[in-house]
């Protein structure tokens, strides 16, 4: 296994790594709307955080070599699903077919106060 880091993403909060590789997979830890230059999330809706969201998600894949095109499944997690409209109009910016599977849940709570945290799976 191999700890992933990016400067270009949030600092994990928690005990827990940004991503890890293994055996050619990259699992990469949920990301929340944090703009990495400031540390606070970012000001605005659903649509603001989801683009920050996967603007970590792809600074972390970048890091380990790879990048949203090599992305096979994806979790999101909303704090509301009537955010989820909003935020698929948002993904579907960021990723082209063969779409990866996903899922997408809503979730009482997300740290920080988030709106959106979403976690991949990627090859490299």
């Amino acid at each position: 296994m191999k700890e992933i880091q990016s400067t270009a993403a949030p600092a994990a909060i928690g005990p827990y790594s940004q991503a890890i590789e293994a055996n050619g997979m990259v699992f990469a830890s949920g990301q929340i709307p944090i703009d990495p230059s400031t540390g606070n999330i970012v000001e605005g809706g659903i649509e603001q955080q989801t683009h920050q969201s996967l603007r970590n998600v792809k600074a972390v894949l970048e890091a380990a070599g790879t990048d949203l095109a090599h992305v096979v499944k994806t979790t999101v997690f909303l704090s509301s699903i009537t955010d989820f409209a909003n935020m698929n109009e948002v993904y579907a910016q960021y990723f082209s077919q063969p779409f990866p599977a996903r899922s997408a849940v809503a979730v009482k709570d997300l740290p920080k106060g988030a709106l959106v945290e979403i976690e991949v799976v990627a090859v490299r």
